[in-house]
């Protein structure tokens, strides 16, 4: 079962509150996204450590209803 777009961001938004995400789906399956997500959360961390983190508000949707994720995350300029 695929995962809406409108779910991402949901999830994420819930654990980076002051997050700015766009999603957009690859292909127009519902199971390949690429996300754009700047947060405060982001500022310090390693591009790794804020993956971790977009990783952790998908509660391990990962790999099971979200197939691929193409991740850009940044803190705010």
């Amino acid at each position: 079962m695929a995962m809406r777009a409108e779910e991402i961001e949901r999830l994420i938004k819930q654990a980076l509150p002051d997050a700015r995400v766009e999603i957009k789906d690859l292909a127009g399956d519902g199971d390949h996204y690429a996300a754009e997500v700047v947060s405060e959360a982001f500022r310090g961390k390693t591009r790794v450590q804020q993956h971790q983190l977009v990783y952790a508000a998908l509660k391990g949707q990962m790999g099971g209803e979200l197939h691929a994720l193409a991740l850009q995350t940044s803190a705010p300029a």
